[in-house]
């Protein structure tokens, strides 16, 4: 481990880059690959081959989606203290290795205990080690262009997320659901390995350097973040590193818990359903399909939109704005029975919750710090992913008694409104005055 952290070293000092972006960059690969195996976009495109093929119902099927993400709540917090000690690489160099097995092994599958045994631990990987160690890595190395590395992780994510369900759809039609398993075990194996063990450094002072070179900010989002600094200077920076104690005793901690918990229950569960919901209505599955990628899609410009806000307004109010889009989008959604209505409220949902998830991930780095961000998105990650875990199940045994997703959506459209209503109380918590360091405006050695 010696040799492979001093070679990383020499690398940074050679780049002509700043070597976050290395970081930024394994991320992107990762995404491509060990991020979306498991992700509800993708198995949507297996919900009805594989129900069909194998006589489950829509419910069954789902609760394993939700079973990995209760799984993933009790072993997040286990994560963030391990990425806050150790750093992200062995992290996601080993959730890659499991998930690319796991996925090898559904192509087999012919019984649920089979599926349940497979997919939920790499439905736990998904929502607990990579949800929490890619953004964590991101912001652990950048603080004033925060906003700007998590939005091109972001966009990896969501370019994962729209080519994988699409080419999963294909090979689904061209073969069948067993090969489509098997592509993406390879794919993860190919691609999320080997850079993560080898690329991957905890923070730039591990490797003698400082964080990001960005001018610092000077905008109208100054008076929070002048808050949570507990410094008038709108002209300077002060990184913030609250304890994980200091973090529990404010009022932003646990609105921002449960403003995460609802709106991923809302994604996880439309995400999921929505091809299903387009087939039931009688749509072809092949355009039904497009739903997923348009969903995705629309992730990628979304990100790069409310990140280039997030140094302009104050987080709170963005939030709130991406929420009440992704609310109107999903009452569109209840009313959409053809294409284009399909496509315009996939790219609805899609583009707000593009906001929510990079928003969510900026917010807690920027109100309490890099020093304890692990352990403290551990601790958070276990209502978000409970979130997640409910909306799928919820979804899936309301269509099983309804025969309809009219009614589930409904609910999610609600919930999130609700939401982004709470996201502005959540304003920046007043840091102890031994929480606040002071960053230096020049540049840091490359």
């Amino acid at each position: 481990m010696t040799n492979i952290a001093a070679g990383r070293t020499r690398l940074a000092h050679v780049l002509p880059f700043y070597y976050g972006w290395v970081i930024v960059a394994n991320g992107v690969a990762v995404s491509l690959s060990t991020r979306t195996v498991m992700a509800v976009a993708t198995l949507s495109v297996f919900v009805v081959p594989m129900t069909q093929s194998l006589g489950w119902s829509v419910g069954m099927f789902s609760g394993a989606v939700s079973l990995g993400g209760l799984v993933a709540v009790f072993i997040s917090p286990i994560v963030g203290r391990w990425l806050d000690k150790y750093g992200a690489g062995v992290i996601l160099g080993a959730g890659s290795v499991a998930t690319g097995a796991l996925a090898i092994g559904l192509a087999f599958v012919a019984h649920p205990l089979a599926f349940y045994a497979l997919y939920v631990p790499g439905r736990m990987i998904f929502s607990g080690p990579m949800e929490i160690g890619l953004p964590t890595a991101v912001s652990n190395w950048f603080i004033r262009r925060r906003p700007l590395g998590l939005a091109v992780d972001a966009v990896g994510k969501g370019a994962g997320l729209a080519i994988i369900p699409w080419a999963m759809q294909l090979v689904i039609t061209g073969f069948d659901w067993r090969t489509a398993w098997i592509t993406l075990g390879i794919l993860t194996l190919a691609l999320g390995v080997v850079p993560s063990l080898l690329l991957v450094a905890r923070r730039p002072e591990d490797m003698g350097l400082e964080p990001d070179p960005a001018p610092p900010r000077s905008d109208s989002a100054a008076s929070d973040s002048q808050l949570a600094e507990g410094s008038g200077n709108s002209g300077g920076f002060a990184e913030t590193n609250f304890t994980v104690g200091q973090a529990l005793r404010t009022r932003a901690f646990w609105i921002l818990a449960v403003f995460s918990g609802a709106g991923m229950m809302v994604q996880a569960g439309i995400s999921l359903h929505q091809v299903s919901h387009y087939i039931n209505l009688g749509i072809d599955p092949r355009l039904a399909a497009m739903s997923a990628s348009t969903f995705a899609l629309a992730q990628m410009p979304a990100s790069v939109f409310w990140a280039a806000l997030a140094r302009r307004m104050p987080i709170r109010y963005l939030m709130m704005a991406a929420a009440f889009v992704v609310a109107l989008a999903a009452a569109g959604t209840v009313v959409s029975d053809w294409v284009l209505p399909e496509i315009i409220s996939a790219a609805g949902v899609g583009f707000g919750v593009g906001g929510l998830h990079l928003l969510i991930r900026l917010v807690w780095a920027d109100y309490y710090g890099r020093q304890n961000l692990g352990t403290i998105r551990g601790l958070t990650m276990s209502v978000q992913v409970g979130g997640q875990a409910l909306g799928p199940v919820i979804a899936g045994f309301m269509f099983d008694y309804f025969d309809s997703y009219r009614l589930p959506f409904t609910f999610f459209a609600v919930a999130v409104f609700l939401a982004g209503i709470l996201a502005l109380a959540a304003k920046p918590p007043r840091a102890p005055a031994q929480a606040v360091k002071g960053l230096s405006k020049s540049a840091p050695n490359p």
